[in-house]
């Protein structure tokens, strides 16, 4: 398993080894003895998996104190191009963000740790996206930034996404005030 450093702090992409043979493949998607020597030392307590289609843009999610989540997500089956952004006052790079394809080929995961915002875009129909979760989720401490602030800047390649009201309606980051 490597494990590789983003720019923002705590953020890291994760590429398995995978064992590919006429059968198929196999590969460990989590192993927390790997992942503590590489000092991810959280607990996970919750799985979730949600199924999306092509154009659907779900984020910038995050949950707020004291049920903030840290999140290890990878695509089971299609693609996305996953994003994270900063949302840590204290940190240097506050309001940055990195993104990246996840895909059933390529297997590669990333941890997104507390005090991030997180989104996706999917990229291919019944696309299967899977999160294991620092903490239990919690209706009212979720929060989300708007998807298309022009200060944070992401580049989704997309037009018009599909989205939630709840996405609709997101926060810019200038009207933001964070928890963490």
């Amino acid at each position: 398993m490597e494990i590789i450093e983003t720019g923002l702090k705590g953020l890291v992409v994760i590429k398995p080894r995978v064992f590919e043979d006429p059968r198929g493949y196999f590969f460990e998607s989590y192993n927390k003895e790997q992942f503590h020597k590489a000092g991810l030392t959280m607990d996970f307590v919750q799985d979730n998996q949600s199924l999306s289609h092509t154009g659907v843009l779900r984020g910038l999610h995050f949950q707020n104190n004291p049920y903030a989540q840290g999140k290890l997500v990878r695509v089971i089956t299609g693609a996305v191009f996953d994003v994270a952004v900063d949302i840590r006052k204290a940190s240097p790079t506050y309001g940055k963000w990195y993104g990246l394809e996840l895909t059933e080929q390529n297997k590669t995961m990333m941890y997104i740790p507390e005090g991030f915002a997180h989104g996706f875009l999917t990229l291919k129909d019944s696309t299967i996206f899977s999160y294991k979760c620092t903490n239990l989720y919690n209706k009212a401490s979720e929060d989300c930034l708007l998807w298309n602030d022009p200060q944070i800047g992401i580049n989704w390649n997309v037009k018009d996404p599909l989205l939630s009201t709840k996405d609709l309606e997101g926060k810019f980051l200038k009207d933001f005030e964070s928890q963490f």
